[in-house]
């Protein structure tokens, strides 16, 4: 009796291991399913650090689609770091879509770092990605801030490698300067705002990247600063400044010539008594001839201040009667 228990609990030991490792009812799934998977092949999933579960439900979603799936892609994917529901999504919505679409390049996309599945669905449903306001000046200087809604759709050929939204972006807001630029005036870019969505899808701007360009619309315009205006007032400002500097630069010259001449007059003067001992010495100058020099240049010094005098009397006498 007592070996008869110990039997007992060592079989549900055993069944309780067994359902533990072996995925039973992941088997039962796909078998269902009309999936054909040996139960050893999921035990060897488990073996490989794969989850089962993720390949049979992506197998039964697949097979139940009428896709040719095999077991091998979906686990050498998941074992790639892939995301092996995304790409049956993927696939699935691009058969039903009428996308010729294979698994390899379907899986290639998902390892490349992009959501397939949403890949898919823009390339049958367009989307609308609005720019913010893109700064432009016009010949006549005025600036204009545009903005645009661009329509784009994924070209699925062109997934791998190619550029991604920011580009698309960028490349938009670089036709849409060169367009308002080369506008003789912005009026014109008023008056006739799908110029520039014709000139940008002219340019092709879609090349080398994962869109394509269906249409775009420009949502708004507002008229911006007098750029022009700006420019001329900032170069009238600056030629200023250098004329003042120049101006300048001739009164510091004049200043400088002037106190040259001064210290040379100074000098010149310092040797007239020098000189004029000189003249003594020799006998060219009696000393009566100095002293009638002395007397006439005291006299001068004399009338001099006389008139300084009287002229300062004069103003006194001025400023009293404006003030009465």
């Amino acid at each position: 009796m007592i070996w008869e228990t110990a039997l007992i609990g060592v079989i549900l030991v055993a069944l309780i291991i067994f359902f533990a490792t072996v995925p039973v009812g992941l088997w039962i799934s796909a078998t269902a399913a009309g999936i054909k998977i040996s139960i050893f092949n999921l035990i060897g999933m488990k073996l490989r650090r794969v989850k089962p579960e993720k390949i049979v439900m992506a197998l039964i979603k697949a097979t139940k689609a009428g896709l040719n799936v095999k077991v091998n892609q979906l686990e050498a994917h998941y074992l790639a770091g892939g995301d092996v529901d995304s790409v049956v999504n993927a696939l699935i919505a691009a058969e039903r879509a009428g996308i010729a679409l294979s698994f390899e390049k379907t899986s290639a996309i998902d390892l490349a770092g992009r959501d397939v599945f949403e890949a898919v669905k823009m390339s049958v449903t367009p989307k609308v990605i609005e720019t913010d306001r893109v700064s432009a000046v016009a010949k006549d200087g005025i600036e204009l801030l545009v903005k645009a809604r661009v329509t784009v759709r994924t070209n699925i050929e062109r997934l791998i490698g190619g550029a991604g939204e920011e580009t698309v972006i960028a490349r938009i807001g670089e036709g849409i300067v060169t367009t308002v630029g080369s506008s003789e005036t912005h009026s014109a870019v008023l008056e006739n705002p799908d110029n520039i969505s014709k000139l940008i899808l002219e340019k092709g701007l879609d090349a080398g990247t994962a869109y394509e360009i269906i249409s775009v619309d420009i949502a708004d315009i507002d008229v911006g600063r007098n750029v022009g205006a700006n420019l001329l007032s900032l170069q009238a400002e600056a030629e200023k400044v250098i004329a003042q500097a120049k101006a300048e630069e001739r009164r510091a010259m004049a200043v400088a010539v002037e106190q040259e001449m001064r210290a040379e007059v100074v000098k010149a003067e310092a040797e007239v008594p020098r000189a004029m001992a000189e003249a003594l010495r020799n006998g060219n100058v009696g000393v009566m001839d100095y002293y009638k020099l002395q007397n006439v240049a005291a006299d001068t010094e004399m009338k001099k201040n006389i008139g300084s005098g009287a002229s300062a009397y004069a103003d006194t006498k001025g400023r009293e009667k404006s003030i009465q």
